[in-house]
């Protein structure tokens, strides 16, 4: 049934149809509208599959810190709050 669906006269049928919707003037502004409208779909297809992020690894565990590193830097937190309290009680 739709073996033969598109023959060269149905082209020219085609064609007639779009020239005479449109008029042989507006034709090549036609066009460029259709070649604008192509380019910016391209663009927006590209950009959404650059969006998408491939499958990565898991991330990387973060770096070990070393439990003295730790108990000095609690310890230098907790030293000024001594002293300021030491001092509060002298006054």
């Amino acid at each position: 049934m739709l073996r033969n669906a598109l023959e060269p006269w149905h082209l020219l049928i085609v064609v007639a149809a779009v020239v005479l919707l449109f008029g042989y003037k507006r034709l090549p502004e036609v066009a460029r509208g259709l070649g604008r409208s192509m380019r910016i779909l391209k663009a927006e297809t590209r950009a959404l599959h650059e969006d998408d992020p491939a499958p990565q690894a898991a991330p990387a565990p973060p770096p070990a810190v070393e439990p003295a590193v730790v108990a000095e830097a609690e310890a230098d937190k907790q030293e000024p709050a001594r002293s300021s309290a030491e001092g509060g009680a002298t006054q």
